[in-house]
């Protein structure tokens, strides 16, 4: 499938570059299956809603996955400033990640990270990610990233902006439980206390996988055909309890609503041929692509996502593309903002009864 087809006109200042306050009141695009869109706001989200209808939300937690180190100087004079983005967990001691400057790095060489931490580039790969072994493992070693690193706002962001001294709490979800993640689980961002009191009130149920996401959201898609695309790794985790929510709702006829695209991919890459989730943990690479033959989610709460994204291929999987492409080009008309500060969409699976 060529990747042309996912393109769309986007002016840069769509991207919201600070979120809304307070989280709820953010705009919501509700796009139902058939006929007008609905220009709403995220507090209105239980009217959309049925009693039964089960939220499953991703509960990862994101680290302090930014780092500034130095290199020792090799013959050019000075100690070279170095800036890392951890990327993937490895194992107890080492990290993929995207450095800067890369191009000179070299394996051997060793970034400090002022006093307290030090890491030495066992290999550089042809993706442009450097992987570094750390001088401690575990937990010694989470507690020196929490302490050494910076929250790890998205690279658009920061590009057009300094860091801000409340981003920190607003790039992390409510319910964010799990260590992990170096990316936000953005849809979740507009949720607040208020809202979920709301939604107990309708009776919504809700449940919780884990995926812990990567800094390879962000990257772009460089083929010319999404058959060529390889897809980053993710390491998601769903409970046998969320298994079996998912599982009852569905048996009953009740509609299973993703919280964010990592929640969708970490139950369809779960699914068994019956339609049935797994509970099971591990990685994924799950892309989703229009074809793609959905078993599991009838709903999609997600923010608007880039031109030529994955995750634009994503919602066109769900939703229809020519459906996407005129709900997009109507949020772009009505300043609706995009991406991970951005504004939301609520919509429903195409191919559903």
């Amino acid at each position: 499938m060529r990747v042309d087809i996912f393109d769309f006109e986007l002016p840069q200042d769509r991207i919201a570059l600070h979120p809304a306050r307070p989280r709820d009141s953010a705009r919501l695009l509700h796009v139902p299956r058939q006929g007008a869109y609905e220009d709403r706001v995220v507090r209105d989200l239980p009217d959309l809603l049925r009693k039964g209808d089960l939220l499953v939300f991703n509960d990862t937690r994101v680290i302090h996955a930014a780092l500034e180190g130095v290199r020792a100087a090799r013959g050019e004079g000075s100690d070279i400033a170095i800036a890392l983005n951890l990327h993937r967990r490895i194992d107890a001691a080492s990290w993929l990640a995207f450095a800067r400057p890369g191009k000179r790095m070299r394996t051997g060489d060793v970034v400090t990270f002022g006093s307290a931490l030090s890491a030495s580039v066992t290999e550089k790969l042809e993706s442009g990610e450097v992987l570094f072994r750390f001088d401690r493992a575990g937990e010694a070693l989470d507690a020196a990233i929490a302490a050494c690193g910076a929250p790890p706002l998205p690279p658009y962001i920061l590009a057009q902006r300094a860091a801000e001294t409340g981003d920190e709490e607003a790039y992390q979800t409510i319910y964010a439980d799990k260590d992990g993640a170096v990316a936000a689980p953005t849809a979740g961002l507009h949720f607040t206390e208020a809202l979920f009191a709301a939604l107990d009130a309708k009776g919504v149920e809700r449940a919780m996988v884990t995926l812990h996401v990567s800094a390879g959201t962000f990257l772009p898609v460089k083929t010319d055909d999404t058959a060529d695309h390889v897809m980053h790794h993710e390491w998601r985790d769903i409970p046998v309890e969320t298994a079996d929510a998912v599982n009852r709702a569905r048996a009953e006829g009740r509609r299973v609503i993703a919280i964010g695209t990592t929640a969708l991919r970490s139950l369809e890459s779960a699914a068994d041929p019956e339609g049935r989730v797994r509970p099971e943990s591990g990685d994924t690479d799950i892309f989703i692509t229009p074809g793609y033959r959905f078993r599991i989610v009838d709903g999609l709460w997600t923010n608007f996502h880039l031109p030529r994204s994955t995750l634009f291929m994503l919602v066109s999987a769900f939703a229809g593309l020519e459906r996407m492409r005129a709900a997009y080009a109507h949020a772009i008309a009505r300043s609706y903002r995009f991406y991970s500060f951005g504004d939301v969409s609520l919509l429903w699976r195409a191919d559903a009864s």
